[in-house]
């Protein structure tokens, strides 16, 4: 028994050692990797000590020796297949938004300029690279005014919204002044008027999505109010809209209200915004507002500013009839009315409306003959659903002031609060107990991952990415103004639990990882991969999935991997010809847990370049 416990203590002290390499190791990287992007100093003393500390090997991690089952492929100097950088045309490629391939869909509700992915014969099996002079974006808050130009070097926007202060080109940065085309005084005045109507000061607003977003300057101005906003806006004629959006460090994706369902659950969203987003809200028998009545909660806001509100005095300078726009605005009041919404305000050329709480605070809705119940029971299934003009029912409630679904905190209260749908029982396997461990679990492992990368929650990274969020407690645990975290709820998930991230205060999406995310490339400074190649086995190739995350990882950004052993030596061999330098770590409890770490950094590089990093770069 002494022989086994001496063994024991030396794999211990050998973990512990292991554990301090490592920390310096990433402490020195990414100080010498701040030396591209300008914010850090990085002297040259970490710049040779990062030269001279091999960061991919540890040779004393033997996981061999106390695991079994490793088949001679998981080797790690077997062959290894080595993926070239794609052609630069490629350099903002977004596989299923692909410009090329969406013009031979129909023009009809705007499905051409929905998800449309590759087949498998036509996926790239190369890296996408990076435009010439790339630099790491500015920290925030300065990356919501300025952006590098040549991480985004298109100039069309600067022309084609030069009256609505949109953007403006400086040199060699795009700034970005806070205006829109419905407020020209700038995004902080306009919250303000909605401020003076819908509580978001107070915590009661903290999830907001922004249709037809442009480039999210209403989503950027929200976060310092502590709202965060899910814009999205096509990809089309105005150039890289989406890509500004994250480039300046805001929440945002490649959407449109077109002929599916949007990839959020029922009831996420504590207030919906249009502003000249040019849906037309009345058309399709409402269907558009039916949809954003799906994603808002109970005693959620909508916002529509612009056509047609208040078209009596703006006809002639919307270039539109009288009549034209009656009709528009009178349809739209008629369907607000239909899914129990009341108008609360109308100034100017903003209107809000406030969905009621329940079915018995809506008196029009006792005459269901006048509405079409959708006739779905999830009304969380919605991964590729065609979307119908039809009412989601509210949750059953038992009186008349009780919010249907389960009454929210106000933030930040609710981060860690029960949420509604989990102390209900709504997610089968999902209790009370089982909610609180995974929090206490998550904090542990977000503990652990801070000591390996000590720019964690800094700065040093703002646009984060969970592959597999479960409840969103990674998020929770790393939450802070600094960063926010894309919560991604795999459609093959065993639970669907992102109605339960959005009832704590944050954000996600569904996804399914054998097809491309709807993003542009770099627009992620980390991405969390926990369980994700286990939950995918046998479902799609993982070289797929790893190269759809270096194509979205900006270079110099990290990720980190948790899974079994045997998985993640599958994933290591595969990623040791991608241009990521990486290395193994045992888990936070030790070596014999079988569950590792992988920690992995995509190397700096850009179009033309071998790859290695000089000092002129």
């Amino acid at each position: 028994m002494a022989i086994k416990g001496n063994a024991a203590d030396s794999r211990t002290r050998s973990s512990v050692s292991v554990f301090i390499v490592i920390g310096l190791c990433c402490f020195f990287y990414v100080l010498g990797a701040w030396q591209k992007s300008g914010f850090g100093k990085g002297d040259s003393i970490a710049v040779e000590i990062t030269k001279q500390t091999d960061c991919t090997v540890l040779s004393n991690l033997n996981f061999e020796t106390h695991h079994s089952g490793a088949s001679s492929d998981d080797i790690p100097d077997s062959k290894v297949q080595t993926f070239e950088p794609c052609h630069e045309r490629y350099r903002d490629y977004t596989p299923c938004q692909d410009q090329r391939r969406a013009m031979t869909f129909p023009r009809e509700n705007m499905n051409y300029r929905e998800r449309h992915c590759p087949p498998d014969e036509e996926k790239l099996y190369c890296l996408i690279p990076a435009p010439k002079g790339y630099v790491a974006p500015f920290s925030w808050p300065k990356s919501r005014d300025y952006v590098p130009y040549a991480n985004v070097p298109y100039k069309s926007l600067t022309v084609e919204k030069a009256v609505q202060n949109w953007v403006q080109y400086e040199g060699n940065v795009f700034r970005f002044p806070g205006g829109g085309t419905q407020f020209p005084q700038g995004a902080d005045r306009y919250i303000d008027q909605l401020a003076s109507v819908i509580p978001i000061a107070n915590g009661t607003v903290r999830t907001a999505l922004d249709t037809g977003c442009g480039v999210a300057s209403w989503g950027a101005y929200l976060l310092k109010r502590n709202v965060l906003a899910m814009s999205f806006a096509p990809r089309d004629s105005h150039e890289a809209q989406v890509q500004f959006a994250l480039e300046r460090g805001v929440p945002a994706v490649i959407g449109v209200l077109g002929t599916i369902q949007l990839p959020y659950p029922s009831r996420a969203f504590d207030m919906a915004h249009c502003s000249r987003c040019l849906i037309p809200w009345g058309s399709n028998d409402g269907m558009y507002m039916m949809e954003v009545d799906r994603v808002l909660r109970p005693g959620g806001y909508w916002v529509l500013s612009g056509p047609p509100i208040n078209w009596k005095a703006n006809f002639q300078a919307w270039q539109r009839t009288k009549d034209d726009l009656e009709q528009e605005q009178n349809k739209i009041e008629e369907i607000a009315a239909l899914l129990c919404w009341e108008k609360i305000s109308e100034k100017g050329e903003i209107a809000i409306w406030r969905k009621r709480i329940n079915t018995d605070s809506c008196p029009v809705r006792q005459d269901e003959s006048r509405a079409r119940i959708c006739e779905s029971r999830n009304a969380d299934d919605v991964w590729y659903k065609k979307m119908e003009a039809c009412v989601t029912p509210y949750p059953e409630a038992s009186s008349s002031e009780e919010v249907a679904g389960g009454q929210l905190k106000t933030f930040p209260d609710r981060l860690n609060d029960v949420p509604p749908r989990i102390a209900s029982g709504s997610v089968p396997g999902i209790s009370v107990e089982a909610y609180h461990e995974d929090n206490r679990l998550w904090k542990k492992h977000v503990k652990a991952y801070k000591k390996i990368n000590k720019y964690l929650d800094t700065g040093r990274y703002r646009n984060i990415m969970d592959m597999n969020a479960g409840l969103g407690s990674f998020a929770a645990a790393i939450e802070s103004p600094k960063l926010w975290v894309m919560n991604v709820v795999p459609t093959i998930a065993e639970k669907s639990m992102l109605g339960a991230v959005y009832e704590r205060g944050l954000i996600g999406i569904y996804h399914d990882w054998c097809e491309g995310f709807s993003t542009y490339p770099r627009t992620y400074d980390l991405i969390h991969a926990n369980g994700v190649f286990s939950l995918y086995k046998d479902k799609c190739k993982m070289e797929d999935i790893l190269l759809e995350m270096d194509r979205i990882l900006r270079p110099e950004g990290a990720v980190f991997f948790r899974d079994e052993v045997d998985v993640l030596m599958k994933v290591k061999r595969i990623v040791s010809g991608m241009r990521w330098n990486i290395k193994m770590v045992d888990h936070e409890d030790g070596p014999l847990v079988p569950e590792k770490i992988l920690v992995a950094v995509k190397q700096y590089w850009v179009i033309g370049s071998s790859g290695n990093r000089t000092s002129d770069e």
